[in-house]
């Protein structure tokens, strides 16, 4: 099942990607930028990415995103990401950045923007990985705060697809960010969000009838409402599940309690994904090992996944069915 698992096509809906630094590269960054970080060796950086919960998380990775400056330095982050891609055969992943954490900094949005987008392009033409970019608005901010980053984003319309919603779920509610997600619609970009990862399956509610969002991220709260898990269903809203990263922050205590095979078996469109990989101990191989370990499951199961993916995905008709063609292949070589 191992080699089944290396071999299949995925496509990945939720990583953000700040969370690929690797302390390596964390390092080669702080050296090149003469950035002081509280770390003397990528193994101490290692060391220290034991979680209690989400702020814990995003406490030190806050502080990780301080070594990226240049354009230069996005792009190399991007890439090193890209390439894992495809050692783990993702052949389509749309990707979460954070302008806030980065202007908050006096980090030009061009400088963030350009440089992530200039490794998706090089990665479509040398790698044969499409992608997607997906600009997140941090919810611990204002909402003030996320319409000014929309509106520094408006001269990259070319290179986002959407608007999403991350950080601190706890006490900041989907209905915080009501207004600038309607202005996002109006300017045409797609919406998603993070909700019922922390937060209750009503976030998840809310998000949906608030924001107007056309894909979950997380939403493991779900099988608290009933209601929900059957509007879901039928509606075929998709989640996309990060359970290495579940498990590390405690949304689950271990693998075997989680969710996401009981939500595939009762028809819901789940995804797995790797959300923060560098911090969550692994990249998409990994997390479906992690689930397949915990739950026995089949290969048409597991491929169900990728099938999910590709209909959840924000591409073309048209190449929606090229990938889904290329993932039957693989099933029945």
């Amino acid at each position: 099942m191992k080699n089944f698992i290396y071999g299949l096509p995925k496509v990945e809906l939720h990583l953000h990607i700040e969370g690929t630094l690797e302390p390596e590269l964390m390092f080669e960054l702080a050296k090149r930028n003469k950035v002081e970080i509280p770390y003397n060796s990528p193994q101490e950086v290692h060391e220290a990415y034991q979680f209690n919960n989400l702020q814990s998380f995003l406490d030190i990775y806050y502080q990780g995103a301080n070594v990226l400056i240049t354009e230069q330095d996005f792009f190399d982050l991007t890439w090193a990401y890209l390439l894992r891609c495809k050692e783990d055969n993702v052949i389509h992943t749309e990707i979460f950045f954070d302008p806030q954490t980065h202007t908050a900094r006096n980090i030009s949005f061009d400088t963030v923007v350009n440089g992530i987008y200039r490794a998706l392009e090089q990665a479509a033409a040398e790698l044969n990985i499409s992608s997607r970019l997906i600009m997140c608005f941090l919810r611990h901010l204002s909402e003030e705060s996320a319409f000014e980053t929309l509106g520094q984003a408006m001269n990259h319309k070319d290179k986002i697809i959407a608007v999403g919603l991350d950080s601190s779920e706890l006490g900041h509610p989907p209905s915080k960010f009501t207004n600038v997600f309607q202005a996002a619609l109006q300017a045409g970009l797609l919406t998603v969000a993070h909700a019922g990862e922390e937060g209750p399956a009503q976030n998840i509610h809310d998000s949906l009838e608030l924001l107007g969002i056309t894909r979950i991220d997380h939403g493991v709260r779900c099988i608290d409402d009933e209601a929900l898990m059957n509007q879901l269903i039928a509606n075929k809203t998709p989640l996309t599940v990060c359970p290495l990263s579940n498990t590390k922050l405690k949304v689950f205590d271990k693998m075997e309690q989680h969710n996401v095979v009981e939500l595939l078996r009762r028809g819901l469109c789940v995804t797995l994904n790797s959300d923060d990989p560098a911090y969550f101990g692994g990249y998409m191989n990994a997390n479906f090992i992690a689930v397949a370990n915990a739950h026995p499951m089949s290969k048409k199961e597991l491929i169900q996944l990728t099938f999910n993916a590709i209909q959840a995905s924000f591409i073309s008709e048209r190449e929606k069915k090229r990938l889904t063609e290329i993932t039957k292949a693989y099933l029945h070589q």
